[in-house]
């Protein structure tokens, strides 16, 4: 079974960075990197210091229910190029040592017993466990210190 990460879709981004309101109706907040864990959601790169970005509540599921978190993300102010799906861990995951790694069923709901804190260098492998599972549709990877979405991962 081969995996891909996948980066936020091209249009639900760039509606953002032309000044589409997030999640809770608001408008992305405009900051500055000073270089140290600004991870875009888009290029899956962390942003340099000095550059542009979005902080913007994203909720990453078809529709509300009680499953569906929502939370603060990242991304570039400017127009950047979304990161190809990759069966390799994206460069913006070196930033951290473990990532919470979750597993959902094809009705965009928690599969108990998936959530757990991997290691960064473990991540490809226990999605590769996950996702041999039936009931496991797709995995949110999200930051271990603060719970923020990172990106998804579905078989490829």
């Amino acid at each position: 079974m081969f995996i891909r990460f996948s980066a936020l879709p091209t249009e639900q981004v760039r509606r953002l960075q032309r000044g589409g309101l997030d999640a809770y109706g608001l408008s992305p907040e405009r900051k500055l990197s000073d270089g140290d864990g600004v991870p875009c959601r888009h290029c899956l790169q962390n942003l340099p210091a000095g550059r542009s970005y979005l902080v913007l509540a994203y909720r990453p599921f078809p529709a509300l229910q009680p499953y569906a978190e929502t939370g603060p993300i990242f991304l570039c102010a400017e127009e950047c190029e979304r990161a190809p799906d990759t069966d390799m861990l994206p460069e913006m995951f070196r930033s951290s040592p473990d990532y919470i790694l979750r597993g959902y069923g094809h009705d965009d709901r928690i599969v108990y017993g998936t959530g757990s804190v991997v290691p960064t260098a473990s991540i490809s492998a226990r999605a590769h466990q996950l996702l041999s599972r039936d009931d496991v549709a797709y995995l949110h990877t999200r930051s271990a210190r603060n719970n923020c979405y990172q990106c998804r991962v579905e078989r490829a």
